[in-house]
């Protein structure tokens, strides 16, 4: 295991789901944007992500600087088990994703395609009656499920319909990676010293001190009336929402916190539209482009902007 100069071991964990909104593509862009001093010591004393989804920011941190403590938050219980189920059980987690990818490759299209299917049935028929509050080795199965249908469906979104289930179609992958082990070891490493929350963003501000660094990455507000197929949990994520998520921000701007926060640019189809100039009008907004990915369109995959907001320069 290669060491940085502060001899700390380097542990190359990425996300280990496939997520629309994803920031990897960004990353390069927010790393010249963090705090200065977090940039010249190469140390985060303290990390609080809300809506911590796939991970491709804690992640990439986690890479390039040293994390004292980390708190990560999401209000999706779905994606939350998986984290606690690496974090916990990543052994059986990848026992039980290697015998779920052996039985899959070895099919043809149409019998994958019926595999697929079968198991989002069983996926979503569990959800009533599944005990989401306690710990427990079903967790484990239903982490597994999930990543199967990660890696395997159309696009590699996650997406919930109203009543909470998992409704992307399937998709035409040739080989697959359903059980990347190395990965899932190195994600286990990373987690061990993690505090993990299923809760919304509010709760997360009882771990925001003084010299925090915040890094806020909410559901994307749509770019138009066509894109708002992109619910990544059952609640959704409205204006009103994203008005509470602005008073949040400030009164975390007030604890003294470094706050990031990321965001979709509605000028990019409404050059009038001032909604989140209007509120983050006293801090520093940037505009950085972009690729779209989550598109069904390949023509509409093009360039647009998205929104980097800071409380410091």
């Amino acid at each position: 295991m290669k060491k940085d100069s502060f001899s700390r071991e380097v542990i190359n964990a990425k996300p280990f789901l496939k997520w629309a909104g994803g920031k990897t593509q960004l990353l390069s862009e927010y790393n010249k944007r963090l705090p200065s001093h977090i940039i010249q010591n190469r140390t985060i004393k303290r990390y609080v992500e809300p809506f911590v989804g796939g991970g491709a920011m804690f992640f990439f941190l986690n890479r390039n600087y040293n994390i004292k403590e980390s708190f990560l938050f999401d209000i999706n219980k779905e994606l939350i088990i998986t984290f606690k189920v690496c974090q916990n059980d990543h052994r059986e987690l990848i026992d039980k994703l290697s015998e779920i990818e052996k039985t899959y490759l070895k099919e043809p299209e149409e019998n994958r395609k019926k595999f697929y299917y079968k198991v989002r049935d069983l996926y979503n028929s569990q959800m009533n009656a599944f005990n989401y509050r306690d710990y427990n080795s079903e967790w484990i199965e239903r982490a597994s499920y999930l990543i199967f249908l990660n890696k395997t469906c159309f696009n590699g979104l996650f997406r919930q319909n109203k009543k909470g289930e998992f409704n992307v179609p399937f998709g035409k992958y040739e080989r697959p990676k359903i059980c990347d082990k190395n990965n899932i070891s190195q994600v286990n490493k990373v987690l061990r010293a993690v505090e993990i929350f299923n809760a919304d963003f509010t709760k997360s501000r009882k771990y925001v001190k003084r010299g925090t660094f915040v890094y806020l990455d909410p559901p994307y507000r749509p770019l138009s009336d066509t894109s708002s197929f992109t619910s990544y949990s059952k609640e959704g994520f409205n204006d009103e929402d994203q008005k509470k998520l602005a008073i949040f921000f400030e009164k975390m701007d007030k604890k003294g916190a470094y706050l990031m926060l990321s965001n979709s640019d509605p000028k990019n189809e409404y050059p009038e539209d001032e909604f989140f100039d209007k509120l983050y009008g006293k801090y520093k907004i940037e505009r950085i482009p972009a690729r779209r990915y989550i598109n069904r369109d390949a023509a509409g995959r093009g360039d647009i902007n998205e929104l980097v907001i800071r409380n410091y320069m």
